[in-house]
């Protein structure tokens, strides 16, 4: 026995050292192929991109060449006509001259093809770049909007300059000399002017058209070109008007990233193409991929024939010792089965918790991603903090859900009532909800009908998990491409007290069998069959739901048939809360009649019934050809309408178009607002020159079109101001409510900048204190923040204007908030401040404001 167990050790450790030797060997030979096939590709790239650089710096500095040598020509037939001034101003403006100008000698100014007067000093030739000896301006933005460069040529008459040619060209002619794709498309290439590094232009059909790149700065942000050191030997490249190219990884791919000098160093071609676009060794590459795939599998053939001669041999032994084996596996497996069972406990628990939290996070990813890439933009930094809030809001109620499961379960759970807008709700639903449709090519559709009250009360928090764990299931269990409905459907009241609402979340996606319709509400199920089983989820959202629905005193009820689809239906009595409207907002803004467009009949009866109590008059009409009609008649009687909100899609001329023919043939000063159920993005541009205003997103509620109108009136005065005068804060002294001490640093160091100087206190307590003992006219206005500890901005102000001081009421307040709703405005206002600056705080804004103020006071 002992022999034996000897030689088995022999045998295993011959085996062991033959299995090693062999991928020893296998491992060097891999690595060697792949430093060579490396070796290959990098000076394939270089090479193949340096020889289509060439070749487009070439095209470019040849059409330098044809229009330097046809101004040269056009300067000759100048020196001897008699009257250059008529050739000057009979030349027509093509494709690629756009402007041309004479000078005479002595002269500051010149005529041009235009007709208006030319004045050489506006141009910038101080680059001092030549193009066949002749001088070459600074790129700058023509009368036309586009990016164009001067050549300048002299005039000579019998050897004596007798005047200066100045030719126009725009770079937008470079597009059809260059080629319409590079890389099959992946490679990206713009023009830049090598002087102020401004990108000019990015020729079409070569690569994405990456908005946002207006320089080269951009353009290291963009793709993430953040090291300094490479920055350092850039600069000092194009310094030089010299070439570089260099590898980095832009969007998680090796790339290859260039800037090649034109025209000794005027304008740069600038961009990049993968590494895995340009290599010329494909085939190189894979042989010799196929053959180390044959080696491989020649090796572990071997192995396995060496390994099986060696089991068969050991065969005899297993087989003496397969009882007392038997006997150990035995007691082996009932310890690993409960083991198991305690691990799928643990398993099922979390499994279950991801369906429901995946989904708020999924959007607060996303919104954050889009907050990066519009930072600069105000508007959508309040929208997206608006729906990132909403989303965090959410997902921290689901974790409490899931921490207290049990709770909901044994009927120890409260709800938290409170009063809400129906519009919040569906808002901050569509924010979680339409992004994840998106992502599946799905059709998403809110529809509102026979609502009547939009300010309800009931705990807004659990109808939001309704509503999301429906959704969210539907988005999941419903084919790329499906359709999924949320319809809110006002029914008849039982009491006049009560909104009798009932939710419809429809979808045509995959369906369930009868069997498990009736364990869906159960805890911790799930529908199984090949489609479903790819997709992640838990049994756990439909019994909360149906929890929830219950605690709220409403009723659930689900039907699906497989392959067609499922529809929940939940009913729900919530009381109507006692907020009135404030009729005095549609007075003071001069709104007394509106005229809504829409073909669904619907709509327009739920747009009426929402109107109905403002006192606003609500005419109704189904398409584009009546709106126009409509309003010529009214622009013709004592009838007028003070706003137009009109829907996108209808038959006949669409919603673009009727605001178009509004623009032209009735009016210009009329506010005219978008009603869409789609992507506002997707027809911005059309819409904004077609005269719109602004957009609605379907339903329709009143506090969205309350919040569109202040947003038009806050953009209305912004533009007055940005066309007054602008004031400095030289001099001034701020009193300052910030609890951030990051917040506080960067606003401090902002008054710096402008001149200006703070006193900087951590809450509104401190606040009241200071200035209570400050002397009259020491600060010229509080910059006043709102959520912080002790004491909040809005009690703050109102112990401030009740002090017994001459300048108490009369000192500018202003609220330095990120709470930018129109609701906080108005709190702010009715606290006693004066104005309201929203977070992060943008200068001009503060500036354009404390100028205000001081205008009015």
């Amino acid at each position: 026995m002992k022999r034996e167990n000897q030689e088995k050790k022999s045998s295993r450790k011959i085996l062991i050292t033959l299995i090693l030797t062999v991928f020893l060997i296998l491992g060097s030979f891999v690595f060697f192929i792949a430093a060579r096939i490396s070796q290959e590709m990098s000076q394939s790239a270089i090479g193949n991109l340096s020889e289509s650089l060439e070749l487009l710096k070439g095209t470019i500095e040849v059409l330098y060449q044809r229009e330097a040598e046809y101004q040269k020509l056009i300067a000759e037939e100048l020196s001897i006509i008699s009257y250059p001034e008529e050739f000057i101003l009979s030349y027509d403006r093509n494709s690629t001259l756009v402007k041309m100008s004479l000078v005479f000698t002595g002269e500051t100014e010149g005529i041009s093809n235009t007709g208006e007067p030319f004045y050489p000093e506006e141009l910038d030739f101080s680059n001092e770049e030549t193009v066949d000896d002749l001088p070459v301006s600074v790129s700058y933005i023509n009368d036309m909007g586009t990016w164009a460069y001067t050549i300048k040529c002299p005039v000579t008459k019998d050897g004596r300059e007798i005047a200066w040619l100045y030719v126009e060209y725009i770079y937008d002619s470079f597009d059809k000399a260059l080629p319409d794709r590079l890389y099959n498309g992946s490679a990206t290439l713009y023009i830049m002017d090598g002087k102020t590094e401004r990108f000019l232009l990015k020729p079409k059909g070569i690569g994405e058209r990456d908005a946002g790149h207006l320089n080269l700065q951009d353009f290291y942000r963009a793709n993430e070109i953040l090291e300094e050191d490479i920055q350092q030997k850039v600069a000092e490249s194009i310094s030089h008007n010299g070439n570089m190219m260099f590898y980095h990884k832009i969007r998680s791919k090796d790339s290859l990233i260039y800037m090649w000098a034109v025209n000794g160093g005027s304008v740069y071609l600038i961009g990049y193409v993968p590494v895995e676009a340009i290599q010329r060794e494909g085939n190189a590459v894979n042989q010799n991929i196929l053959i180390v795939v044959i080696f491989m599998l020649s090796t572990f053939f071997i192995c396995c024939i060496v390994f099986y001669l060696y089991e068969r041999q050991q065969n005899k032994f297993r087989q003496e010792r397969e009882a007392e084996r038997e006997l150990h596996n035995e007691q082996l497996g009932q310890a690993l089965r409960a083991a198991q069972a305690a691990n799928n406990s643990k398993t099922t628990f979390l499994s279950n918790m991801s369906h429901d939290i995946r989904t708020p996070m999924n959007a607060i990813l996303g919104f954050t991603t889009l907050l990066a890439k519009d930072a600069d933009n105000p508007a959508k930094v309040r929208e997206y903090t608006r729906k990132l809030t909403a989303s965090g809001q959410h997902l921290l109620s689901l974790i409490n859900d899931v921490l207290d499961v049990s709770k909901i379960e044994s009927g120890k759970a409260v709800l938290t009532i409170g009063e809400f807008r129906l519009n919040s709700v569906i808002s901050s639903v569509d924010a979680i909800i339409r992004p994840a449709a998106k992502d599946r090519g799905q059709n998403f559709d809110i529809q509102v009908t026979g609502i009547r009250h939009e300010y309800l009360v009931g705990d807004e928090t659990r109808l939001n998990q309704i509503l999301i764990n429906l959704l969210s299931n539907a988005v999941k269990y419903t084919q790329e491409g499906g359709s999924i409905w949320l319809r809110i459907i006002g029914l008849e009241q039982r009491s006049g007290q009560y909104e009798h609402i009932r939710i419809e979340v429809e979808d045509n996606g995959y369906g369930m069998t009868q069997e498990y319709l009736q364990v869906i509400f159960d805890a911790f199920t799930r529908a199984e069959n090949s489609t479903t089983n790819k997709v992640q989820g838990t049994g756990l959202g439909m019994a909360i739901t149906k929890n929830i629905v219950e605690l709220m005193g409403g009723t659930i009820e689900v039907a699906s048939e497989v392959d067609k689809g499922t529809i929940f239906t939940v009913d729900l009595e919530l009381r109507i809360s006692e907020q009135e409207e404030d009729s005095r907002f549609w007075k003071n803004h001069g709104i007394s009649q509106i005229l809504v467009v829409d073909d669904d009949p619907d709509v327009r009866e739920s747009i009426q019934a929402l109107m109905e109590d403002t006192g606003v008059l609500t005419d109704t009409l189904q398409d584009g050809e009546a709106a126009v009609e409509a309003l010529q008649n009214a622009d013709c009687g004592e009838k007028s309408y003070q706003m137009v909100l009109l829907d996108w899609k209808m038959p006949g001329i669409d919603g673009v178009e009727t605001a178009r023919r509004i623009r032209r043939e009735i009016a210009e000063d009329i506010p005219i607002l978008l009603l869409t159920a789609y992507d506002w993005d997707e027809i911005e541009e059309e819409a904004r020159e077609a005269g719109i205003d602004g957009f609605l997103t379907k339903p329709f509620f009143v506090s969205a079109l309350k919040e569109k109108i202040l947003e038009l009136t806050v953009r209305e005065e912004e533009h007055i101001w940005n066309t007054g005068e602008e004031s400095g804060l030289e001099g001034e002294h701020f009193l300052v409510a910030e609890d951030n001490e990051i917040n506080a640093e960067i606003l401090e160091e902002l008054l710096s900048i402008e001149g200006a100087d703070c006193e900087i206190l951590e809450n509104g307590e401190l606040v009241v204190e200071r200035f209570a003992n400050a002397q009259p006219g020491e600060f010229d206005a509080i910059l006043m923040d709102v959520q912080m500890p002790v004491m909040n901005g809005y009690e703050a102000t109102r112990r401030i204007r009740a002090l017994e001081r001459e300048d108490a009421a009369s000192i500018p307040i202003v609220a330095m908030t990120a709470n930018a709703f129109a609701e906080d405005v108005k709190e702010a206002l009715n606290a006693g401040m004066n104005a309201h600056v929203s977070k992060p705080v943008d200068m001009e804004v503060l500036k354009r404001t404390i100028k205000e103020l001081k205008r009015r006071g």
